[in-house]
């Protein structure tokens, strides 16, 4: 992957915490903040990778694993360590696990393991409260803003997202509202995205019918075109917006 453009930082550098970066969705964020001037600190259960080469990466990431709730609470020491002056001013919660059946089967409420259901909502629903909970001081000292990444799944039956991952984001999209409320009288904004059928690496066989059936403008949407949301939340001309949450689907939620 190419490396992301990035100006060199200043005091006024504003910083991101993101999960998620090293593919797809997070990876077209962290060059869409890096093109913009922000300095990225990236979280991952893996160590960084030179396939993801965006400068100052090796020293912006922490390796911590979102399925634990323990390792959290020692990852969001790590994350602080790396902040400047005690401030962050956007937390982006992009990583997800949608796990499957055997030969890529769709697991549904009846046959989903329950350790498997408790591990989804680790990474995709506590992770994201605890990041945002655990870096509450520094988000306020910024007036900083946090965005969740939700799903279309959310809101409806999805023929490829399994039970676990629809439930975890729709509670996501709820807790989103709850933060909102919660965090805005500190200064801190809260909405989220929820991303339809995005042009990745690991979409499902299939879902070139959910486009030409389900989706108006009879198409995928690209990865940039989601991390130009996602940086559009965090910057000043959102500064009134909380609480949303944005549908990025071509239509297909109508």
């Amino acid at each position: 992957m190419a490396a992301a453009p990035q100006a060199s930082p200043t005091a006024n550098t504003k910083t991101l915490v993101l999960t998620g970066a090293s593919r797809g969705i997070g990876h077209a964020t962290v060059k869409r903040f890096g093109a913009a001037g922000w300095r990225i600190v990236t979280i991952s259960r893996q160590p960084f990778s030179a396939l993801c080469p965006w400068p100052g990466g090796g020293e912006n990431h922490v390796q911590l694993d979102l399925a634990d709730p323990v390792d959290i609470g020692r990852g969001v020491e790590m994350i602080r360590a790396k902040l400047r002056d005690g401030r962050l001013d956007a937390l982006v919660n992009n990583a997800a696990i949608s796990p499957k059946g055997p030969g890529g089967r769709r697991l549904g409420a009846v046959d989903t393991p329950f350790d498997l259901w408790q591990q989804v909502f680790n990474v995709n629903f506590f992770a994201p409260v605890m990041l945002a909970r655990g870096l509450i001081e520094e988000l306020s000292a910024a007036r900083g803003c946090v965005v969740n990444v939700t799903s279309i799944a959310g809101s409806r039956v999805h023929p490829f997202a399994g039970s676990a991952y629809a439930t975890s984001k729709a509670a996501l999209a709820a807790l989103t509202r709850e933060m909102a409320h919660d965090f805005g009288p500190r200064g801190i904004r809260v909405n989220a995205i929820a991303p339809g059928e995005i042009d990745t690496t690991i979409l499902s066989p299939g879902t070139e019918k959910i486009v030409a059936e389900q989706i108006p403008m009879r198409r995928l949407g690209t990865t940039d075109e989601v991390a130009d949301v996602i940086h559009f939340l965090c910057e000043q001309g959102s500064s009134y917006v909380s609480g949303a949450e944005i549908q990025i689907n071509g239509g297909q939620h109508v």
